[in-house]
């Protein structure tokens, strides 16, 4: 834990209405137990940094015995990041990984040229009512990583950086900000933070990152003298300084970004490639179905079932 006296949090409004470029209305998706709200890929923005899918999951409520079951499937060119605010998943992966995943830890999967996992909830957790409430993003690599082989990290919440200043609290997941350094390996600039802001705390967002966003879990902050509630993404122009206040009953925010890739990627289903060739073959392979034979395989513990090509 540690408190950072570069912290400087300006004024909001210095901040112009121009500085945003974008803003993202996530899209709800109705997945029967429980909801997801997608703000990445958006159709204006396909990327923040090097983020290329962005999930918001839940919040939801289980009864006994109820839960989340996400079969095998694969994925081929990303890097998948899980952190929770609530619950717990059980992480399985074709890499040997069996991890529980709890709040404020990090579960970095880097897909490569191919890996296969599933994400359940603990069966001792369905012993009775629980709940889920997180965010899941995809992280796509640079080309020169895309046919690295598949691995597999987990960080606990002890483990990651704290940043504490006047009303600020917040984790950095991933990457580089404010003088501090995340333990996950990454292959581009990039920082990833799970801020919780007091009622009226301003926090500035790093400014030595190209791209930076924000997403808004839960209450809501003000930028240039507009209000933004939960569930919004908001991309800001290049360069600018920028700070925002959180509204009266506080805000959590997960603040994103990094350095450009050299080009946009192509995304289909689970995949994320620099060419369509990749994605081409990957669909093969998964059909195909010939598990630790070519690009996938199952998980050791959890090979009796999986999600087909769409």
């Amino acid at each position: 834990m540690s408190w950072n006296p570069t912290l400087d949090p300006g004024c909001p409004d210095d901040v112009g209405v121009d500085a945003i470029e974008t803003l993202i209305v996530p899209r709800a998706r109705d997945l029967g137990s429980f909801e997801v709200r997608r703000a990445l890929p958006a159709p204006k923005r396909q990327m923040v940094g090097p983020f290329i899918f962005f999930d918001q999951a839940g919040p939801a409520e289980f009864l006994t015995g109820q839960g989340i079951d996400v079969r095998p499937h694969p994925h081929i060119g990303l890097g998948t990041v899980t952190y929770l605010y609530q619950g717990e998943f059980h992480h399985l992966d074709s890499t040997g990984a069996d991890q529980i995943i709890r709040p404020g830890a990090l579960n970095w999967m880097m897909a490569g040229r191919g890996v296969t996992h599933s994400e359940r909830t603990p069966q001792g957790l369905r012993q009775g009512p629980s709940s889920l409430f997180g965010i899941q993003t995809w992280i796509a690599l640079p080309e020169d990583r895309e046919e690295d082989a598949p691995f597999f990290e987990h960080h606990s919440a002890d483990s990651l950086p704290e940043i504490l200043d006047t009303g600020i609290r917040a984790r950095l997941i991933l990457g580089a900000a404010y003088g501090a350094k995340a333990p996950a390996t990454m292959y581009s600039d990039t920082f990833y933070l799970d801020v919780v802001l007091d009622p009226g705390a301003r926090f500035p967002l790093p400014d030595d990152h190209e791209d930076r966003g924000l997403y808004i879990s839960s209450g809501a902050v003000e930028i240039a003298g507009e209000v933004f509630e939960a569930g919004r993404m908001v991309v800001f122009r290049p360069g600018d300084r920028i700070t925002v206040r959180a509204g009266e009953k506080g805000a959590r925010l997960m603040a994103l970004g990094g350095a450009t890739l050299n080009g946009p990627r192509h995304i289909w289903w689970n995949f994320v490639a620099s060419s369509r060739e990749k994605i081409e073959a990957a669909k093969e392979d998964w059909r195909a179905a010939r598990w630790g034979q070519g690009l996938f395989d199952l998980p050791q513990q959890d090979r009796d079932e999986h999600i087909p090509l769409p």
